[in-house]
């Protein structure tokens, strides 16, 4: 599988990439505030907190830097590449999905669109032109983005739409609209989770000086009551992860979401297929010049961390909270669904080239999938055009 894009397996000896200019003091300081914190808790700090410091501390996260992260290869300084950036295809039959509950809403102008964590723009723009030949406008496109770095990015792309574009700071009050993700549950924080062959421990980070005023990050594990949520079994040594902050999006989401539908596109299996017992290091990845390294302890600040989602969680949370699941699939299976292959039909050879990377079952097509949430709306008696072929949602 190529580690272009995020969700790939880890390239053997990863080379590093050159520190830009002052990320070595960024990183630096970073470690410092890491440390600092680690001091604070007793000498231990959970996975999930080092994780959420290590991308999003003001000024000093991953995704609070101003370095690209997005782009078709390293020698435009990204990390990795998304499928906005490989492909504008993959937003036009996005916007046929998305046409189709705004339609249910009321039609043109009717309701809002609200994306999550839109990193460079790409998928915002291509959204909004297609939804705009579609004869499908939305009243506003709002923004919901953490990173002020990636928001002056977005707002020098879209400039074009004018006020038709919104950055908003948190959640809305009440959504009645269509909400759109990709690849944004997998950058919230995680829980790490070890088995020693008796019991679960909670993994975590601990400080390690080596007496002569360095040292390194080191893992430590600590007993916990949580445990996965599948039967295993588990053989000893075997490390996995608990999605709690992307299933309390979800949660969050259910909470205001009046009326309308939810799409995310990420890497990621049902439970069945996530705990299996022979995942025994888990799905912890880390992206940087377009290479993968499973250590997320190093240059902390200077890569991505991610890790693959549990898809049946983040259904049941939804359903907990009244969100109906409408729909689980592949991308590619969304995609054709969505009218991907006529749109490739009319395209040049290398957008053709590019836009199969979306639908190939060794690149984006199988691991990438869709999971379609709504409340209060009907989408007709075939469903949502997204999921009226191949449709696993049986198997969350």
């Amino acid at each position: 599988m190529s580690t272009a894009q995020r969700g790939g397996v880890a390239a053997s000896a990863p080379t590093p990439a050159a520190p830009g200019p002052g990320e070595d003091s960024v990183s630096a300081a970073l470690a410092g505030l890491l440390r600092g914190e680690i001091a604070a808790a007793g000498g231990w700090l959970p996975f999930e907190r080092f994780m959420e410091r290590a991308l999003y501390a003001p000024g000093l996260g991953y995704y609070a830097r101003e370095a690209p992260l997005f782009g078709a290869g390293p020698a435009a300084g990204s990390d990795f590449v998304t499928a906005p950036e490989l492909s504008p295809l993959f937003g036009r039959a996005l916007a046929r999905q998305l046409a189709q509950a705004l339609a249910a809403l009321g039609g043109p102008g009717g309701a809002d669109v609200i994306e999550f964590g839109a990193g460079s723009g790409a998928l915002a723009e291509q959204l909004l032109d297609a939804l705009e030949a579609l004869g499908m406008p939305p009243r506003h496109y709002a923004i919901v983005e953490l990173s002020a770095a990636l928001r002056a990015r977005q707002q020098a792309r879209l400039a074009r739409f004018g006020t038709r574009v919104r950055w908003l700071d948190a959640w809305p009050a009440r959504i009645e609209g269509v909400v759109v993700g990709n690849e944004v549950l997998d950058a919230m924080p995680i829980m790490l989770l070890a088995f020693d062959g008796a019991r679960w421990l909670e993994r975590g980070v601990a400080w390690r000086g080596d007496g002569a005023g360095g040292g390194r990050f080191a893992w430590e594990d600590r007993p916990t009551a949580l445990a996965p949520p599948a039967p295993g079994p588990f053989p000893p040594g075997y490390v996995t992860e608990l999605h709690r902050q992307a299933q309390a999006f979800v949660r969050t989401l259910a909470g205001v979401l009046v009326r309308g539908a939810a799409f995310f596109v990420d890497y990621g299996f049902p439970e069945a297929e996530y705990y299996l017992p022979a995942r025994r290091g888990g799905t912890l990845m880390c992206h940087r010049a377009h290479r993968a390294d499973p250590d997320p302890l190093s240059d902390v600040g200077r890569k991505d961390i991610t890790a693959h989602l549990d898809f049946s969680a983040l259904a049941l949370a939804a359903q907990e909270e009244g969100l109906q699941v409408v729909g689980y699939t592949s991308q590619a299976r969304f995609l054709m669904n969505c009218g991907l292959l006529p749109l490739l039909a009319g395209a040049d050879l290398r957008a053709r080239a590019a836009a199969q990377k979306l639908l190939t079952e060794h690149e984006m097509g199988e691991l990438f999938k869709v999971l379609g949430l709504a409340r209060g709306l009907d989408f007709g008696h075939d469903g949502p055009l997204g999921f009226a072929a191949g449709d696993r949602t049986h198997t969350l």
